[in-house]
């Protein structure tokens, strides 16, 4: 990394600290920012550096968009406005003294780009600094469907996909596997079509500003517990109800959901469709957990497919010690950690356009039955796993929805 060029991401975890540092990176400022007025006269920078104290010998004459910046110089309470290239910034006067100016560089990518800071003073005179704003290659976070065949429409999700009509914007998939048809693109989202012989791996997109690896590998098969082709939930009280066609699978067979709810989360207990248990005991699973990672820094997924309208009652996913079996006591024990996931909640009903990939932070594995917060489990607690349409907590609308669930997985954060 070039220290003198980009501001790094420890850099903002200072400022969420800010009331620790700023005695040491400010001697003169303004303890009430209710008192904060605009000084007189023109503000003068002698430099620009990351806000952390302990690197103040880092300085800066270009860095990231919504990095955050420190500006060095005198009367710098004169700044009214503030712009980098045509895009203004937001100024906490709080972040604000004589001598110092704390500010997070606008995300919106410029549309004229001259490489300068505009300081807007009180009688509005511009006082231009030179300085460069760089536009991140592409951030690739998600894609809709994991396991989307080859043809299928995709979408991915991420941030800073920039297709410049000199230099286009391009995807490939793992083994070096070009996309060949890009249907739209958004600064946030792509749609493309999966091209004939993708592999499994992670994904690149390219820009004019570079290139960025997905944080997640397509077809990822990595800690699968449950995929009911060659693995099950046999030896449970329930193993679910396994099919592979109508809706068609996306690899295989699938397990599914489907019955009567009723709005309010209290009255359903509709374990015979809605549920199975994975006892790793019973199962025959290795004993220990069902996933070698920690905990806390993993995230469990799977496919989900939608078909009919869903809304009442939380998905519970449950993992629970390997020694449990022949109990269901932990469902509704007010004490087991679990994951809640209600994708109807904002919308009021939910239903997808095929296969979608769910992704879960073990993190989020800290609720009750009925929503109560709880401490996640530590290791040694993940050695079954139940999942379980029931209750949640908030209150919907009767329904009968089919869901289908499929390639349960456990893999690392990234």
């Amino acid at each position: 990394m070039k220290k003198y060029i980009t501001t790094s991401k420890l850099a903002k975890s200072f400022i969420l600290a800010f009331t620790v540092i700023i005695g040491f990176a400010f001697q003169a400022c303004n303890d009430n920012p209710d008192k904060y007025e605009i000084a007189d006269g023109v503000p003068e920078v002698y430099y620009v550096r990351v806000p952390n104290p302990v690197s103040s010998d880092s300085l800066l004459v270009q860095a990231f968009m919504d990095n955050t910046i420190c500006l060095v110089g005198h009367n710098l309470r004169s700044i009214r406005e503030m712009w980098f290239n045509d895009q203004k910034a937001v100024l906490n006067s709080s972040l604000i003294t004589d001598n110092a100016l704390i500010v997070t560089i606008p995300k919106t990518i410029p549309s004229v780009v001259t490489n300068k800071i505009y300081m807007i003073t009180k009688t509005n005179d511009t006082i231009p600094y030179t300085f460069g704003v760089q536009v991140p290659s592409p951030v690739v976070n998600s894609i809709s469907c994991e396991y989307a065949h080859d043809g299928d429409l995709a979408t991915l999700y991420g941030d800073y996909f920039i297709d410049d009509p000199n230099v286009p914007l391009t995807i490939t998939m793992a083994g070096n596997v070009p996309v060949t048809e890009i249907k739209s693109i958004e600064k946030t989202k792509v749609v493309f079509k999966i091209p004939a012989g993708a592999q499994k791996g992670y994904m690149n997109v390219k820009s004019i500003y570079g290139t960025g690896r997905s944080h997640f590998q397509f077809r990822d098969d990595r800690g699968i517990i449950l995929d009911w082709d060659n693995t099950n939930a046999n030896g449970g009280w329930r193993s679910g109800k396994i099919k592979n066609s109508d809706p068609a699978g996306i690899s295989g067979n699938y397990v599914y959901f489907t019955g009567a709810l009723d709005g309010d989360p209290t009255k359903d207990w509709a374990e015979d469709n809605f549920s199975f248990n994975l006892w790793g005991t019973a199962n025959g699973r290795p004993q220990g957990d069902l996933f070698s990672t920690p905990p806390a820094s993993s995230v469990l997924k799977f496919e989900v497919n939608v078909t009919q309208a869903w809304s009442s009652c939380a998905l519970q996913m449950i993992f629970t010690p390997w020694s449990t079996n022949g109990t269901n006591g932990y469902i509704a024990d007010g004490k087991t950690p679990r994951g809640l996931w209600r994708p109807w909640e904002s919308t009021g009903s939910y239903t997808t356009d095929g296969w979608v990939t769910v992704a879960i932070p073990l993190t989020e594995f800290k609720y009750s039955h009925s929503g109560e917060s709880l401490e996640m489990a530590p290791a040694g607690n993940y050695g079954g796993l139940t999942f379980f349409v029931y209750n949640g907590g908030i209150t919907g609308t009767s329904c009968t929805p089919y869901i289908c669930i499929d390639n349960i997985r456990v893999v690392p954060a990234e």
